[in-house]
């Protein structure tokens, strides 16, 4: 199972399925009521109400452009060219979807719409890569300045509704953040459904190489326990860390990376 989620074939496919229902929530139920979302999502849908030209795929799409450049130079290599395809599947299918309204309420739309947005963007956070966005930028931030990513993404998406009422209705704008809410719960839920561990236990023989990489690596702190084997009596140090559920397949991979016959015990 570890070397089928790690293989590109599972994780393309991945981020391909959910490209297509975050498309589908865009194009099938938000764009047919005029609603915005949170995030580089959000600004393209703006840019697009505000423009008429080009499309929301195509703004989608240039506006990740300098985030991916930021990615690369600061983030995992290969955590970005993952992204990269995630971000360019995506833009894609917002671009060339037929646009169709589903629902005709717009308060059904927004949860609804929030709802096929979130599983969308759970799926795809559950791979090796992302769909680009906020996030690359927020990681950056608070590796550099220490400001919290939730921090981060409130005032960004307030600033995103804040400009939607310069140029909305206020109900419309209502109703979007209500979009956002919704889309932010569903991923949220999306991401614990697929897994749902956070405190984990490593017990291998290579311990300080991967305590090490855990600090260094995925900037998450790191506790030896003092052990030994019930049957061999031999001294053991387990490392016990805590990490979110956006993180615990990067967990995975490095400590196997080290040692494939660890013992790998999450809650």
């Amino acid at each position: 199972m570890q070397r089928v989620t790690n293989s590109p074939v599972f994780n393309i496919g991945l981020l391909t399925f959910g490209a297509a229902i975050y498309s589908i929530g865009v194009k099938d139920i938000v764009m047919a009521k005029g609603l915005m979302s949170g995030g580089v999502s959000g600004v393209a849908l703006l840019l697009f109400y505000l423009t008429g030209v080009l499309g929301p795929g195509v703004y989608y799409f240039l506006l990740n452009l300098p985030l991916m450049v930021l990615g690369w130079v600061t983030l995992s290599r290969r955590f970005i060219l993952y992204t990269v395809y995630g971000m360019g599947i995506l833009s894609l299918f917002m671009q060339l979807m037929p646009e169709r309204a589903l629902i005709a309420d717009p308060l059904l739309a927004a949860v609804f719409g929030g709802a096929v947005m979130g599983a969308g963007s759970g799926i795809m956070l559950r791979t090796l890569g992302s769909a680009g966005g906020t996030d690359i930028l927020a990681i950056w931030l608070n590796q550099k300045y220490n400001l919290r990513i939730g921090q981060f993404n409130f005032f960004f998406n307030l600033a995103i509704f804040a400009a939607g009422l310069a140029f909305y209705e206020p109900t419309l704008v209502l109703y979007s953040i209500i979009l956002s809410y919704t889309n932010s719960k569903v991923m949220d839920y999306f991401l614990a459904l697929f897994n749902q561990r956070k405190m984990v236990f490593i017990i291998s023989d290579k311990a300080d190489d991967i305590a090490k990489d855990i600090i260094h690596t995925l900037k998450r702190g790191a506790t030896f326990l003092h052990g030994a084997g019930a049957y061999t009596g031999k001294s053991k140090r387990v490392i016990l860390t805590i990490t979110n559920t956006v993180q615990i397949k990067r967990l995975e991979e490095l400590v196997f990376s080290h040692d494939p016959n660890a013992f790998f015990v999450v809650e």
